[in-house]
Parts: C-alpha cells; sequence; structure tokens
C-alpha cells in the first residue's frame, strides 16, 4: 500500500496547470456510448483511478477504449455495444458507473447494473434516476443487487421534477432524454458548470438541448446521435484546492487553465479571508502574505459555495486567526476528514451538520489517512503546512480525483513523496 509523507514549512510558489474536470470527463465518457458511427476523440483527459473505472465498464460492454495518458487524450469506440450489464466489482468502486444507464437505455433500450458505491461521505439515492428514467417509460425491476431498466418501445420525452438538484440524477436522465421520442422538460435540475459541458458535448453530436445551467433543461429527442471529438473543461475543484495550497502556505501560485467563472463563491471566500486573488483569462493567481482571517461558509448545490471544497477549505480555517464556523447541507457524512484534522492539533467542535473551528497557530505532522477524496486533499494541505513529518495513507481515494498531485506540489517547491509501505 502506498502512503504520501510530507515535510511541511514550504513556501509555494510558481505555475500549475489544471487538468480537465474529474466531474465533467466522466459523464462525457458515459454520454459516448450514444455516439454512433465512428471513433470517438475525448482530449483533456485527466490521469484519474476513476476514469480508469469508467473506462473498464465500457470494456465489459465490448466498447474499444483506449486512453493515451501522456497526451491526455482518451478514443473511444462505440460503434458497436455487445453486452447492456455492468458488473458489481467496477461499479462498487465508483458511483458514476452508474451513468452509463441513461445512454445504454436511450440506444438499446435496456440496462442492467450492478448498485452503485464510492465514496462514504453520505447518502447519495438512486431514486431520483429511476424517477426520470419511468417517466420517460423505463420500466425498472430491482433484485440480487442489480438495477434493470428496460423500454422495449423505446423512451417517450416527458415532464420531469428532481426534488433536488441532483448532478447524477441530472446528468443520467439528460443523457436518456437526448435519443426519446418527443421533447423532455427538466425542472429544478442541477446546474453545475459539468451539466453545461455535458449537454454541449450531447449538442454537437446532434442532440438538441437548451437551458442546460439553468433551472429548467429542455430537450428535444434525436433519433441517432453521431459521435464527436471533444475538450473537457477545466476541473474547478482542483483549481480550488491549489488556490487554498497557495493561501495557506503563504504563497505565491498562479493556476493556469483554471476558470473563475465557475469558482466564485471560492474566490469570493478566500477574499474575504483576506487572501489576495486575481483574475485573468488565463487563469488565477493567488498570494497570500499573512495568516489568513477566519470565515464562515456554507456549502449549497450550485452557484453556491461547493461542497467538494468543504474540506480544503476547513483545513484553512484550521490555521486561521478566530473561530470559524462549517455548514455542510448538501451530505450528512462530510466531516470525516474532522478527526484527521484533530489528530494533527486542529481545534473544531461538531455539531450535525455545522463544525465550528478555532484557528491556531500551528499544525503537527503525524501519521492520518485519507478517509475519501476531498477529505484526503484536505489532509495534504494541512500538512503541507504542519511542523515536522506528515504520513497519510488510504491514498487511494486522492488518485481517483487529483491528476499528478505529487508532481504538480513538488513542481511548486512542496516536499512531497510517494512511497510504497
Amino acid at each position: 500500500m502506498e502512503k504520501l509523507i510530507i515535510n511541511g514549512g514550504k513556501r509555494l510558489t510558481g505555475t500549475v496547470k489544471i487538468s480537465g474536470a474529474k466531474n465533467a470527463v466522466l459523464p462525457v465518457i458515459a454520454a459516448t456510448l450514444l455516439g454512433q458511427d465512428k471513433e470517438t476523440c475525448l482530449e483533456e483527459v485527466p490521469n484519474l483511478d476513476d476514469v480508469n473505472t469508467i473506462s473498464e465498464v465500457l470494456r465489459t460492454l465490448g466498447v474499444k477504449v483506449s486512453h493515451d495518458k501522456e497526451e491526455g487524450k482518451l478514443y473511444v469506440d462505440a460503434t458497436s455495444i455487445e453486452n447492456i450489464t455492468a458488473p458489481y466489482d467496477l461499479v462498487r468502486k465508483m458511483r458514476a458507473s452508474f451513468l452509463i444507464m441513461g445512454p445504454l437505455l436511450a440506444r438499446l433500450g435496456e440496462a442492467k447494473i450492478s448498485l452503485p458505491g464510492g465514496c462514504a461521505i453520505g447518502t447519495r439515492p438512486i431514486d431520483l434516476h429511476l424517477k426520470g428514467f419511468e417517466a420517460l417509460g423505463a420500466q425498472i425491476s430491482i433484485g440480487h443487487g442489480y438495477i434493470e431498466a428496460k423500454a422495449p418501445n423505446g423512451l417517450k420525452g416527458s415532464r420531469i421534477y428532481l426534488d433536488f438538484p441532483s448532478v447524477g440524477a441530472t446528468e443520467n436522465i439528460l443523457m436518456a432524454a437526448a435519443m426519446a421520442e418527443g421533447q423532455s422538460i427538466i425542472e429544478n435540475p442541477a446546474q453545475e458548470p459539468e451539466i453545461v459541458d455535458l449537454a454541449n458535448y450531447l449538442n454537437i453530436m446532434g442532440a438538441k438541448i437548451r437551458g442546460a445551467g439553468t433551472n429548467v433543461i429542455k430537450v428535444e429527442g434525436a433519433k441517432k446521435l453521431i459521435a464527436h471529438d471533444y475538450t473537457i473543461i477545466p476541473d474547478r475543484i482542483e483549481a480550488g484546492t491549489y488556490m487554498i495550497a497557495a493561501a495557506m502556505t503563504k504563497g505565491d501560485v498562479y493556476i493556469e487553465n483554471a476558470i473563475s467563472e465557475h469558482i466564485k463563491p471560492v474566490i469570493a471566500k478566500l477574499k474575504e479571508a483576506g487572501v489576495t486573488v486575481i483574475e485573468d483569462i488565463e487563469g488565477i493567481r493567488v498570494t497570500c502574505d499573512r495568516r489568513p482571517k477566519g470565515v464562515d461558509i456554507k456549502t449549497l448545490p450550485y452557484p453556491g459555495f461547493p461542497t467538494d471544497m468543504q474540506a480544503q477549505f476547513m483545513a484553512m480555517l484550521t490555521i486561521s486567526e478566530g473561530t470559524s464556523v462549517v455548514t455542510e447541507t448538501v451530505f450528512e457524512n462530510r466531516f470525516m476528514h474532522v478527526d484527521e484534522l484533530r489528530r494533527m492539533g486542529a481545534k473544531i467542535k461538531i455539531d450535525g451538520r455545522t463544525s465550528v473551528v478555532h484557528g491556531v497557530d500551528t499544525l503537527t505532522g503525524c501519521q492520518v489517512k485519507a478517509t475519501d477524496l476531498r477529505a484526503g486533499a484536505a489532509i495534504v494541505l494541512a500538512g503541507l503546512v504542519a511542523e515536522g513529518e506528515t504520513q497519510i495513507g488510504y491514498i487511494h481515494h486522492i488518485d481517483r480525483g487529483y491528476d499528478n498531485l505529487v508532481e504538480k506540489l513538488v513542481a511548486l517547491g512542496a516536499d512531497i513523496k510517494r512511497v510504497d509501505q
């Protein structure tokens, strides 16, 4: 088992380039199942474990997939799909595997997928996905650990209201509706940039989608979608993580390829904490020459403060001046990083979905573990400023969402390495 070893106290300086977005590339890879007649080339594809997992899922369906990791290109040939079943041993690794159900239903009228797994950050029911499929005319059955959906007469356009703006449900229903007969209207959908990216990709394949990024999406079903090349948007969560790394280490870092429009709440809260953030067309520069000030944050669906940035921001608040309050409204179990931060000397009290953080002068390195993807990132950030050596285990969680994390941090001046235990 591998682990990360960090010797803290190094000021980060220089330029880091942000990779393609994890949360955008996974649904786009699933959507390649809708593309017919030729091979698809996706560009700016990050080298992540989750990308490897969903690629394996597609291969089990008989789809040809190859990943040029040096060039960041993924080639998918879905002209022929030989299987409609996604097995447990792959789907349990990553919830996003469930995103293949919408495309399979739309194209083949049938899909069978193991109940999903993923990070243990809270309940993320798939009932909204299934509700959407049923509204489009699919018949759903659950048994023996699998969900089976059938639409022998094809999917029919419908009006669908989501009780919660679920990102995964919006993506899955959007892909299914792209080839449903007639018009579909999705009300209260997720509005994240990744939703817009998926809609853009579907549209260049021949779909007719309007309103992605707003609270109503309208889809005119197409009879056929043609495979097309596409470039993935930059990862706003990776960008936010490096912004916080610069602030915590009192550094000066230019985050190349970051789109400031996608992370407005993070930028606003960093500025409120006294961090200098300069935006331009090519990226974002973050500098800090003093200890950040404590601020309160509350996670909300986009365009609110992203839940995927809560753990990293809390890491900064542990060494900020004063007391901060962190409220998590999206996932009920997303404070698992708190115990690990406490081991490093952080003063944090949890009351339900709220954490009260009292800033301390210094954190101290010790043995900790990454309990989930974003918690792992938070522990890495804490390790960058902690006194002495921090050893982080269970780093497979971090590898799910950060492309070349060690190499990028080393290039900025961090003392971090990956070792085999």
